[in-house]
């Protein structure tokens, strides 16, 4: 078998799939620029762990610079691709909009230049997200691939869709497998500090008052980490027809009350957070809610831990965390 290659391998979702990558004996190689989104030095212990695989190799780079990524392309044997990297966040696509013209909208025309002029590239894996459904009132039912996601509510969003139309396109005119992996709210151990789970432990912990978003009516389809790799595995493992891009939702199905989420991180600490109620941010959604059935007949892909588990775990390894830091 050839290498693997995953861009983003110093990010949260990406380093926990490339771990279990390696741990079945594959070559990994990975891509990260370890940009200051938040602070690189929770990249930089990802990263430390990593490579004590023999089969891993970092590559400290920008993979929206389309000659240099195409060349590390070229220097392994790479027959998969897992793009996981991108600038994330709907909140920060408000002020920063040009971030997200670098890394997402180049940074995946890159990738798909790179997998079209490759020999051999048997599936490209990529990030899509959840934010792509845009704003919907509750009905009760799940979000399907399906449904329309023509009125995406952030520059974020927009820029998701786009990378999946763009490899439509490649996907009908050169042939490269693809699938794409709508996530939803993925959480646990070494997540983002941007991520409202991640704040919302610090802050609690510290005595500091918490922004409620939303007036805490606010549901989110909240998916554990160890569950999305599993899904992110399976699907690799089973690429499509050459020439389709698959578009498929990983999430829990289980949508749950932002209010519920707060209560089980304060049970979880032993303290109570200091709330402060505020209105919906623009670019915020109301509820997510991910239809797993194509996933699950796809790859047998069964979410098996539940928010009031998951989300201890998390401020277990937050608190071994914090005093690793001083």
């Amino acid at each position: 078998m050839g290498t693997v290659l995953i861009t983003g391998a110093a990010g949260f979702i990406g380093s926990h799939v490339a771990e279990n990558l390696l741990k079945r004996g594959e070559r990994v190689l990975g891509i990260d620029n370890f940009n200051h989104y938040y602070d690189p030095a929770l990249k930089e212990a990802r990263a430390v762990r990593l490579s004590a695989y023999r089969d891993f190799r970092l590559v400290r780079m920008d993979f929206a610079d389309a000659a240099a990524f195409a060349e590390e392309m070229r220097r392994e044997a790479v027959d998969r691709v897992v793009h996981l990297g991108a600038q994330a966040g709907v909140r920060y696509s408000i002020d920063n909009p040009f971030a997200y013209e670098r890394s997402n909208l180049a940074g995946h025309l890159s990738v798909l230049e790179a997998c079209r002029h490759a020999p051999g590239i048997r599936h490209l894996v990529y990030a899509s997200s959840s934010s792509v459904y845009g704003d919907r009132p509750s009905s009760g039912v799940a979000f399907s691939e399906a449904d329309r996601v023509d009125e995406p509510v952030s520059l974020y969003a927009a820029t998701k869709r786009a990378c999946e139309l763009m490899s439509t396109t490649y996907g009908r005119l050169y042939g490269i497998p693809q699938s794409g992996l709508r996530f939803f709210t993925v959480y646990g151990p070494e997540g983002r500090p941007d991520m409202a789970y991640y704040s919302f432990t610090r802050k609690i912990l510290a005595g500091e008052p918490i922004e409620v978003f939303g007036e805490g009516r606010m549901k989110r389809d909240f998916t554990y980490i160890d569950d999305v790799v599993d899904g992110v595995v399976g699907v690799l493992d089973r690429p499509p027809e050459p020439g389709i891009n698959r578009i498929l939702n990983i999430g829990n199905d289980r949508p749950e009350m932002l209010m519920t989420f707060i209560e089980i991180i304060e049970r979880a600490l032993g303290r109570e957070a200091i709330k402060t109620m505020r209105p919906m941010q623009p670019g915020d959604v109301t509820e997510t809610w991910a239809d797993i059935s194509r996933i699950h007949a796809l790859t047998g892909y069964a979410p098996k831990v539940r928010l009031d588990v998951g989300l201890p775990r998390f401020v277990e390894w937050y608190r071994r965390y914090a005093v690793a830091q001083g």
